[in-house]
């Protein structure tokens, strides 16, 4: 079944078909929370958030729009709701998780470590809207559509905040490299 059809089906009440949704997408929402605020257990509390939203507010999503985008959505809302009631939008840096297999070399290993460790340093550094906007369009690998959807833009303005946030990350990584 589509995203869409078992989202009716949730919405309709059979919240049976929930589950479905949270194996698809709870990893990428993670992902995208870890990613905005650098901090695991926060990510995980507020990822349980969005799918207690999606619950909750089951009844605004709207019968032939995509579920991504309202899902995500959703999940823009629990992480400002979680800073406004903090009142903070600071990032604390946290150790970079490792997924990969340790590979051969480690001075290898560790080198990568040290490039994924300066560009999330870097993304740290950004403001919130161009992190938000890289997160989206390369981590969660959503198309310019989606996230022109997702943002209330248009396709050329998320084009150009994307093609500035990246310019603006590049000259960031590199002056974190040299610290």
């Amino acid at each position: 079944m589509t995203d869409e059809k078992l989202m009716e089906a949730v919405k309709i009440g059979d919240l049976k078909q929930a589950t479905w949704l949270f194996e698809r997408y709870h990893k990428r929402l993670y992902g995208f929370l870890w990613r905005m605020c650098a901090d695991q257990d926060v990510a995980q509390d507020l990822t349980q958030n969005v799918f207690l939203r999606m619950i909750r507010y089951r009844h605004t999503y709207r019968t032939g729009h995509s579920f991504q985008t309202w899902i995500f959505q959703i999940a823009r809302n629990v992480f400002t709701d979680h800073y406004q009631q903090t009142k903070s939008f600071s990032v604390m840096h946290t150790d970079v998780e490792t997924v990969h297999d340790k590979l051969a070399d480690p001075q290898e290993e560790i080198q990568r470590q040290e490039r994924e460790n300066v560009l999330h340093r870097s993304l740290e550094r950004l403001d919130a809207e161009q992190r938000e906007l890289i997160v989206l369009t390369r981590f969660q690998q959503m198309k310019y559509e989606e996230v022109a959807d997702l943002l209330g833009l248009s396709v050329a303005n998320v084009k150009v905040k994307v093609h500035r946030a990246i310019n603006r990350l590049r000259v960031l990584y590199f002056e974190t490299e040299r610290i």
